[in-house]
């Protein structure tokens, strides 16, 4: 069982604000948890290599292959205001 001292430090590191029966019910749980965790450790695992990832699939994107862009004109074409094939927008760091 987790003593209620550790609980508090622990709420304290994640910056937790607990009450009185917080703690005592958190305690309660983090020891279920612990309990788990060392039935868990007893588990033969030396034929199982390490996964970071359930899947085993290693890249399900396509390949980066350039192509061409939009000519400017079709991207500009709802532009509100252009200059010299850009957008134009106001200045974001007026008044600073």
């Amino acid at each position: 069982m987790i003593d209620r001292e550790t609980v508090k430090n622990v709420a304290k590191l994640a910056r937790l604000g607990l009450s009185e029966e917080e703690i005592g019910t958190l305690g309660n749980q983090l020891s279920v948890i612990l309990e788990h965790i060392h039935i868990l450790q007893e588990a033969d695992v030396s034929g199982v290599s390490p996964t970071a990832h359930a899947s085993r699939l290693t890249n399900v994107m396509r390949p980066d292959i350039p192509r061409p862009s939009y000519p400017p004109e079709v991207l500009l074409a709802n532009a509100p205001d252009q200059e010299e094939n850009c957008l134009k927008v106001n200045a974001v760091l007026e008044g600073m």
